[in-house]
């Protein structure tokens, strides 16, 4: 169904340097990647993400291949390493997690933390957004959250212009908003701000998938290079790809819609590319709908 916007979603828009408007056709489910529209197809309901040993193994296995075949360094890693590591990690709450994460030592990139970013929601919460970005920089690893500062102003107004905001267990949510939890796609910034290695990603995914597991999100949105190399990792296809044509696709993690798009702060150097945001977060809407 076409997203309906009412005055307060519309200004918000406009605060975002968007012109209002919305798609000729429907932003469905796509079976290819076009940067036009496209007939939508029908998306199938995802199923619930449980914290089990079997969708973490798996889920496991597939980032050991992406890291792989990103690097010749790791590509003698083993999915059974990755998991031995941080075995526990699926079988822990919200609390738990964040203790957890704050403490680990299992990479190099704990070197660089001065906290980790990773945030909680409240026990038995949940929701319906999840927007995952990159490593944490400097600014996000003073904050302790992922998108603080300018980066977070503009995407609590993208979030706010499809009926979405930020949640976590120490920021409760409107009753007429959908909760947005926020992660990076690393719980630690790396070293110097240096990029993360291959075998660092998966290492870390364990705390990432717990994240998705807990919260059970109808949508994740894919904001930044390292954040859609993991995401993608089910889809080697499109790894290769620009962002550019890896949007307009209604990809899969773990059964959950994944949408690629803009990270915040490309969007402030390049305020062009916001209108194409705008039609990422009209399809991620169209995914919620379709996974209803």
């Amino acid at each position: 169904m076409p997203l309906q916007l009412d005055t307060r979603q519309r200004a918000m828009l406009l605060e975002m340097g968007v012109h209002v408007w919305l798609p000729g056709t429907d932003f469905g489910v796509q079976a290819t990647t076009a940067e036009t529209a496209a007939e939508a197809s029908p998306a199938s309901t995802p199923p619930s993400v449980r914290p089990n040993a079997t969708a973490t193994t798996a889920t496991t296995r597939n980032l050991a291949s992406l890291a792989a075949s990103a690097s010749p360094a790791v590509a003698a890693l083993k999915s059974a390493g990755a998991a031995n590591d941080l075995g526990q990690i699926h079988i822990l709450g919200w609390a738990a997690l964040q203790q957890t994460a704050a403490q680990c030592q299992a990479c190099g990139l704990c070197a660089g933390r001065t906290q980790s970013t990773l945030s909680r929601l409240a026990d038995g919460q949940t929701a319906q957004w999840m927007v995952v970005g990159d490593p944490p920089d400097e600014d996000e690893d003073a904050a302790g959250h992922a998108f603080p500062a300018d980066a977070g102003v503009l995407l609590d107004n993208m979030l706010k212009a499809v009926g979405a905001a930020r949640i976590s267990a120490d920021q409760p949510l409107a009753p007429d908003q959908a909760g947005a939890l926020l992660a990076n796609v690393t719980a630690c910034r790396p070293p110097n701000g240096r990029n993360p290695q291959p075998a660092e990603l998966v290492q870390c995914a364990a705390y990432l998938q717990r994240q998705i597991a807990l919260a059970q999100p109808k949508v994740i949105l894919a904001m930044g290079r390292f954040a859609t190399q993991l995401l993608l990792a089910e889809h080697p296809d499109a790894l290769a790809l620009p962002l550019g044509k890896q949007r307009g696709t209604v990809y899969r993690y773990q059964g959950i819609p994944v949408v690629v798009t803009y990270a915040p702060k490309a969007l402030l150097r390049n305020s062009a590319d916001k209108g194409k945001a705008w039609a990422d977060l009209c399809l991620a809407v169209e995914a919620i709908a379709g996974a209803a």
